[in-house]
């Protein structure tokens, strides 16, 4: 694709010159005709020849420092406006001054001096004024003839590379009038792209948008960090301007020119952070070569974790969930866009040990993702049973069966609920964790058993907080409730929680999969928490309305097993920082507890008799820190 090189254009300099002389020479023919018609109306002297030069060649010295210094060439005449007429009174006022500095220089008696100075900023102001206002209703008159053949008047925000591939394909699908570029680069400033101008900063789009007749801003800045992009989102919004962006430069990948599909803004692109870097090349020899077995494949996360591994070119991928439309909907995915993906779906569930036994035994993953689990919190605080069977005795059934056929690697898929838990689905994803944790601890303890490979698995826990647009979370919720016209239910004013996006989830667990060595509980950095009203606020206003007027958030109080604030390590863990940035690792996150297999059979037995409390008791023991004062009563300190 061709495109100019981003420059000061031979062009754009020679206009500017030749406005720089032209208010020049303005300000000498101004200051002719105050004299002339000084001397023929108000019968002042006229001045020798000599005089009448010096005054000039001073005066004009003056009135260029002073058309500098009030920003008279900031702007371009095409969009002149009030503003701009605000700088030509400043600039004629000063000339005023300026006039009389050289009068009194010169020795110029006071008599003539009064004149002069009211004449010559009145003719100054109309000389610098009128020249503007034709050329600006000029262009103006064109623009209308343009805008009424349906071209959508643009601006695009940035003027990196991103736009000046941009700029070349929006002229070839047509319907786009590019009325320039906004970008904070000082350097670029003046600068032209292919012929259209950088006319200022990002904080000037309210102007421009208004004076330039604006129907649409292209966010064209694929790395803007969530705060940029909140910052941007809002003076959209302040514009009154439809507002769409480009994909991240997550979203892009490698395919840095594909602009065809420019999208709404989401809340990922205000919440998301800054793109993930990762080693590739140690994921790559990780998973590469190498057979996979993802469990819960067709939920969010694991959906995501096939698609991240299948661009790997592993040995097969073998994806098995519980669900048949998530199954086949993931497996439809797949086989479209990996056609070469050697891979098998399996209908079955976690906790059934003869589908566990024979889906490792028959397709001897080498490394194992263990995403299945109950994540609904609300719903899972009555159904102990469940939510044990699922999230606890799954793990045992797939970490035990992992150890027994010498899976290299097992990565459970936690959560920061499961820190200092006060919830049902919390403690039983900690039960998870410490299982994996005991298990690793056997597993090196041991040496090799009947198969001659007991003993190597390393067993992983990757623990993260909330997902953007995950199944069942928040977002989709709102979302539903803005269609529907509100009201937007949020349970308090303070509530808070981590969000990731799922992309970027899905990379870290990957690469915290080969940093592990076994036994480590990796906690991905979330960043900042996110007040829930503030989400449910930035959803409504990308909905295009405005919250409290067109959409109510009405707060309904803290549900039965829900925090204030979620945690990312336990009272008595300390983290540590690892060979990646965004991943730190817990220390000390696994405690000594006495009878721990033999509470686990306890429970086992329990969920077969459907004794709920029998249930509730041992997670009690195994997990303290769940009481049974509701989530509202307890004191919650948030991290950092």
């Amino acid at each position: 694709m061709n495109f100019r090189v981003l420059r000061r254009t031979p062009r754009y300099q020679n206009i500017r010159v030749f406005v720089i002389l032209h208010d020049l020479l303005v300000a000498v023919g101004a200051w002719f005709a105050a004299r002339w018609a000084a001397a023929a109306v108000l019968g002042v002297a006229w001045p020798s020849t000599a005089q009448l030069l010096a005054e000039s060649a001073l005066l004009i010295a003056l009135q260029a420092l002073i058309h500098w210094r009030v920003g008279l060439y900031r702007g371009l005449w095409r969009f002149a406006s009030l503003p701009d007429l605000g700088n030509l009174v400043r600039a004629s006022l000063l000339g005023a001054v300026a006039a009389a500095t050289v009068l009194l220089a010169l020795d110029v008696p006071s008599r003539d001096l009064v004149p002069l100075l009211w004449l010559y900023p009145t003719l100054l102001l109309l000389a610098l004024g009128l020249p503007r206002l034709v050329f600006r209703t000029i262009k103006d008159m064109r623009t209308e003839v343009r805008w009424r053949r349906a071209s959508q008047r643009t601006v695009i925000l940035g003027a990196g590379r991103s736009a000046r591939l941009l700029l070349p394909e929006l002229r070839r699908r047509g319907g786009f009038e590019v009325v320039g570029f906004l970008d904070d680069n000082e350097r670029l400033r003046n600068a032209e792209i292919d012929g259209v101008p950088v006319i200022g900063s990002i904080d000037r789009l309210p102007r421009v948008v208004r004076e330039a007749a604006v129907d649409l801003a292209v966010i064209a800045i694929p790395s803007a960090t969530n705060m940029q992009m909140q910052r941007i989102v809002e003076l959209c919004e302040q514009a009154g301007i439809e507002f769409k962006t480009l994909p991240t430069l997550k979203e892009l990948g490698a395919s840095i020119t594909r602009f065809e599909d420019l999208k709404p803004v989401a809340i990922d692109d205000l919440l998301g952070r800054d793109p993930v870097s990762l080693d590739w090349n140690a994921i790559r020899s990780g998973l590469a070569g190498k057979r996979v077995l993802v469990t819960g494949g067709g939920g969010s996360i694991g959906a995501e974790l096939c698609r991240q591994i299948a661009r790997l070119d592993p040995a097969g991928l073998v994806v098995l969930d519980s669900s048949e439309y998530n199954l086949y909907r993931i497996d439809y995915r797949l086989r479209k866009e990996f056609r070469d993906l050697v891979m098998d779906s399996v209908l079955g569930d976690v906790c059934d040990p003869a589908t566990v036994e024979r889906v490792v035994s028959r397709h001897r993953p080498e490394v194992i993702f263990h995403a299945a689990a109950y994540k609904h919190l609300p719903m899972l605080q009555n159904q102990v049973r469940e939510a044990f069977r699922n999230n606890v005795l799954g793990t045992v059934r797939m970490a035990d069966a992992a150890r027994r056929h010498g899976v290299r690697t097992f990565v459970l898929i936690s959560t920061d609920k499961a820190v200092n838990p006060c919830n049902v689905m919390g403690a039983t994803k900690r039960v998870a964790e410490l299982y994996c944790q005991h298990s690793n601890r056997h597993a090196r303890g041991h040496q090799a058993g009947e198969e001659g490979r007991d003993g190597e698995t390393r067993f992983i826990t990757v623990r993260f907080g909330n997902v953007l647009n995950s199944t069942g979370s928040v977002v989709p919720l709102f979302n539903e409730q803005i269609r529907a016209g509100g009201p937007v239910t949020v349970t308090h004013p303070e509530i808070s929680r981590y969000f990731m996006t799922i992309a970027e989830a899905g990379q870290l667990i990957l690469q915290a999969a080969v940093l592990g060595e076994g036994g480590e509980v990796f906690v991905l950095d979330m960043g900042e928490p996110v007040r829930i009203g503030y989400l449910a606020e930035q959803l409504i206003r990308l909905a295009g309305k405005e919250p409290g007027r067109d959409i109510e958030i009405v707060y309904t109080g803290l549900r039965p097993g829900e925090k204030l604030f979620e945690e990312l390590f336990h009272e008595h863990e300390a983290y540590a920082k690892t060979g990646h940035e965004k991943i730190l690792l817990a220390r000390n996150a696994y405690p000594d507890i006495a009878g721990f297999e033999q509470r686990l059979r306890q429970a086992e037995q329990a969920v077969r008799q459907y004794d709920s409390e029998a249930i509730r008791d041992v997670l009690m023991q195994l997990v303290p820190e769940l009481e049974r004062v509701p989530a509202r009563e307890r004191k919650v300190i948030p991290l950092g």
